[in-house]
């Protein structure tokens, strides 16, 4: 389904003239930084879809040198509003991120799971320590700015091995070497 929407859209964007959408399909229009925006709201039809589709167009025009851009957001609840529509397409980028984050750093792509409940465990902790080490990596960058997921995980493995390595010792040392990672 998802290549026949991408497939569609392309269509649409090869046969949409963006410089003349009636006005009637206007729902917005503001201009920052001598750049002018205008959103467009329309429900549309075509012929590779049985319903109409929910279409949102995003004109750019940069008033100094009339260079044109625009974005065509879309969906099959019609009953969206356009800021609502905005708005999720935004979200989905964080969200790619996030799962980028939970591959990369947290195991999501590597867990050997087949039956529901073990994957269902193993993506949720994926995700959780994707929250998590953002709130830890927010209160490790006041002691170092430039610190990233890395930085964080480096930082607390060296002191689970710190720990581990002062419970062999045959006398417990000083106060100073048992403190927090924190």
């Amino acid at each position: 389904m998802y290549e026949l929407l991408v497939y569609s859209v392309f269509k649409v964007q090869k046969s949409c003239d963006y410089c003349n959408i009636p006005e009637q399909y206007l729902k917005e229009e503001y201009t920052e930084d001598d750049i002018q925006t205008r959103i467009y709201k329309i429900e549309a039809l075509h012929k590779e879809f049985a319903q109409p589709i929910n279409v949102v167009i995003i004109v750019k025009i940069n008033l100094k040198t009339q260079a044109r851009a625009h974005v065509i957001l879309f969906s099959s609840d019609l009953q969206l509003s356009y800021n609502l529509l905005i708005d999720y397409y935004s979200l989905r980028f964080q969200n790619e991120f996030d799962f980028r984050d939970a591959k990369q750093y947290w195991g999501l792509e590597d867990f050997m799971n087949i039956k529901q409940v073990p994957v269902t465990n193993a993506a949720n902790l994926s995700l959780f320590m994707v929250n998590l080490s953002r709130l830890l990596l927010r209160h490790f960058r006041k002691l170092r700015p430039d610190a990233g997921i890395l930085d964080l995980k480096t930082h607390f493995h060296a002191c689970r091995y710190v720990s581990e390595t002062l419970k062999c010792l045959p006398e417990i040392p000083d106060p100073a070497f048992n403190s927090t990672c924190f």
